[in-house]
């Protein structure tokens, strides 16, 4: 198995939705420790990106590579997630997709991807797994990748473990003391809640393994129909539809 465009595109749809279903969640965690806006800034942006994708498939212009993908979601979250998020996230996924230019990506292309996105996530944060960031999600995901493929492990494999690690890194943020952005100004008062940047960048993540994971699995043979459809029952933010992934058998 490797993972084209089409699997990028179905996880950014992925993302978006599990965004909006947690984005009540995501605020409250922000309430706690930080601006409580961080569900509604990162719904919004995820929306838009889902907006753009949409655009370039009307037009014909939907990026050919996993990394052509990746850039168009990096340079959307920037432009329009406010606070500390947008620019972090959009770090993270604009040092992966310039990871690889590959057509598809295999379990090698995979773990460059992740560690580019975590290097870079750091180097703008100023920060570091323990600190109470994303940091704390994204580092032990490609620790964790690393070590899938250096037992074997495909790219679903791959992915899977990567997620695990990173819930495992944001619930694990809760009883630490933030060090980095706006939850450092409480100090002591900082522990006992769960940094809400953390649990968006491990929603983020398992999207990844779930596209990933349904693409390996019984759909293994689906491949991308060249259009997008607001089928189901999906639903982005306060009721806008989302545009889903429509998949042929092949």
């Amino acid at each position: 198995m490797s993972l084209d465009a089409a699997w990028a595109l179905d996880w950014t749809r992925r993302a978006a939705v599990l965004i909006a279903e947690n984005r009540t969640e995501l605020t409250e965690l922000d309430r706690a420790i930080g601006d409580a806006d961080h569900g509604d800034n990162l719904d919004r942006g995820m929306r838009a990106v889902v907006t753009k994708l949409d655009a370039a498939q009307e037009a014909g212009t939907l990026p050919s590579t996993p990394g052509g993908v990746l850039k168009v979601v990096a340079t959307t979250l920037m432009a329009t997630v406010g606070g500390a998020g947008g620019p972090l996230l959009g770090t993270a996924f604009l040092k992966a997709a310039r990871s690889s230019d590959a057509p598809v990506w295999r379990e090698a292309d995979l773990v460059r991807a992740l560690a580019e996105a975590t290097s870079g996530l750091e180097a703008r944060g100023h920060a570091t797994s323990g600190d109470k960031t994303m940091a704390d999600a994204w580092r032990p995901a490609a620790v964790a990748a690393k070590e899938a493929e250096e037992i074997g492990e495909d790219e679903a494999g791959i992915l899977a473990a990567a997620a695990q690690a990173a819930a495992k890194g944001a619930l694990d943020t809760e009883p630490l003391q933030a060090r980095r952005g706006r939850a450092s100004f409480l100090g002591e008062r900082s522990r006992g809640h769960r940094d809400p940047g953390a649990q968006s960048s491990a929603l983020i993540l398992q999207a990844a393994a779930d596209a990933a994971r349904d693409r390996a699995g019984d759909r293994g043979s689906e491949r991308f129909s060249g259009h997008l459809s607001d089928r189901g029952s999906d639903r982005i933010g306060d009721g806008a539809p989302a545009s889903i992934m429509v998949v042929e058998q092949a």
